[in-house]
């Protein structure tokens, strides 16, 4: 009896996940007892705020929506869903069919254009059947393509800003190339995944991919490490042994941390990179490597180079190509990209049944900064599955210093509270940008997602909440 009940649910799981917006409710609760009597999983939206929402937060594969409601059409919805769910279908209906509505329906990308008469629930049976058994080919027939996405390393790092979509187009430029990569940003951002990405797209890709945290070992463990040693040329030195250049030749070492390495340690690596041979500790013969380094840190080198830390050289010659990898709080529009993506992740390792995220701990994870950048934004959505019991992520399973994040925002913006300037300065159009989107998150969360009281209580028109929620990707 278990095991058809987890099979059930499996099925139902499997089942592609529908919306369905109409202003008329009738239609919605019509067609959702319709799909759910099918097995598919289905919401309801009356219109398209609504249903961005949704989109936001939830997984779809088929949208079902009128094209003429009040305020924002069909249209309107279907372009949004092509930017936030480009492999969505689409099916656009009307009771007021014209040539102009169904050019307009298929010029914008919709998969089917049906008319609402009294035939409308047998089309559209008919239409989500022919959608889903598409669904399930495209599947299969996209194993082999997402196979190769994840051989190349792009599949694991996830966004669609365009600060994210210029590293992407960066990775495939300079993979080709041999040349030398230094990739910089905070914490957590993921540069051991552009790294190995790099390396999977190169001509090195079916050879060593070697990784070295290079601040976790001392000096003394470190250079044996990288360059090996020979037997008794220290105490413990029982054998032979090569060391992590020689293991990675032909393929690609990454230095993670190298702004930790000693001064000591930078001579000896200046030396290889500069004549591309290794010498064993206690060894007097040098042999050649062909390894590509790249290199790793969240340090400022102009910093550590000018205080003596780091050699100047040594920096120009790892830093042939430098790649900067923005921080999450750079690229906010990507976090309910992530969040959904560790969402699916967890939910499948916990098998759990937790479809979607509610809009409101949506609208706290982007509100907040995310000092630990994505390694933060797992962890917390790791603790959110763990924790939640029902069928979306909601505020009661998220951490405090999240869910409360946008209450210290009086204290962060007050007029009359000291500003304290580092000495590089600030970036001040920057933190203008963040100061704006944090009031209108603040006041969507208040008006409870309702734009036109949200306007209200920042004492500005409808007209111009609207373009500040463009500007700042809301």
């Amino acid at each position: 009896m278990q095991g058809a009940k987890t099979a059930a649910k499996e099925t139902a799981r499997e089942m592609p996940h529908i919306l369905v917006v109409d202003d008329e409710k009738s239609i919605c609760e019509l067609l959702e007892i319709t799909f759910r009597k099918e097995g598919y999983r289905v919401e309801i939206a009356n219109n398209v705020e609504g249903a961005k929402r949704k989109l936001e937060s939830q997984i779809f594969d088929i949208i079902i929506s009128d094209i003429r409601m009040p305020g924002e059409g069909g249209v309107d919805l279907l372009k949004f869903s092509k930017e936030i769910a480009p492999d969505c279908f689409f099916l656009l209906i009307t009771g007021v069919p014209t040539v102009e509505t169904a050019i307009a329906a298929i010029n914008s990308g919709a998969d089917r254009y049906v008319i609402k008469d009294h035939e409308l629930v047998d089309q559209l049976r008919r239409a989500v059947r022919e959608v889903s058994e598409n669904l399930r080919w495209k599947k299969e027939a996209g194993y082999l393509r997402r196979e190769l996405r994840r051989l190349t390393g792009l599949d694991n790092i996830i966004g669609q800003s365009p600060k994210m979509r210029a590293i992407f187009d960066l990775i495939q430029t300079v993979a080709p190339q041999t040349s030398r990569v230094l990739i910089t940003g905070e914490s957590g951002t993921g540069k051991e995944l552009v790294a190995r990405a790099i390396h999977e797209n190169s001509a090195r890709a079916q050879a060593p991919f070697i990784t070295i945290n290079c601040g976790a070992f001392p000096e003394s463990l470190l250079e044996s490490e990288l360059f090996g040693y020979m037997k008794g040329a220290f105490t413990g030195a029982n054998d032979n042994r090569h060391g992590l250049f020689q293991a990675a030749n032909g393929g690609t070492l990454f230095m993670d941390e190298i702004g930790n390495m000693s001064l000591t340690m930078q001579v000896r690596l200046y030396r290889v990179l500069q004549e591309g041979k290794v010498r064993p500790i206690g060894s007097t013969e040098e042999s050649d490597v062909d390894v590509r380094i790249i290199a790793a840190t969240n340090k400022d080198f102009d910093k550590e180079i000018a205080e003596g830390r780091f050699r100047e050289d040594l920096y120009y010659r790892l830093s042939v190509i430098p790649v900067q990898l923005p921080s999450l709080r750079e690229r906010k529009e990507d976090i309910p990209l992530l969040a959904r993506h560790f969402l699916e992740k967890f939910r499948k390792i916990m098998e759990k049944p937790i479809e979607g995220i509610s809009p409101e701990a949506v609208r706290k994870l982007e509100a907040y900064d995310w000092p630990g950048n994505v390694r933060e934004l797992e962890n917390t959505m790791e603790r959110a599955v763990a924790l939640e019991t029902t069928s979306e992520i909601t505020l009661r399973v998220l951490p405090d210093r999240i869910a409360g994040y946008s209450s210290a925002i009086s204290s962060q913006t007050d007029n009359h509270s000291p500003v304290n300037f580092p000495e590089d300065g600030v970036d001040f159009e920057k933190e203008v940008a963040g100061a704006e989107r944090r009031y209108l998150l603040a006041a969507l969360e208040a008006a409870k997602g309702i734009r036109t009281e949200a306007a209200s209580l920042l004492n500005i028109s409808y007209r111009s909440f609207r373009h500040y929620a463009k500007k700042h990707n809301l």
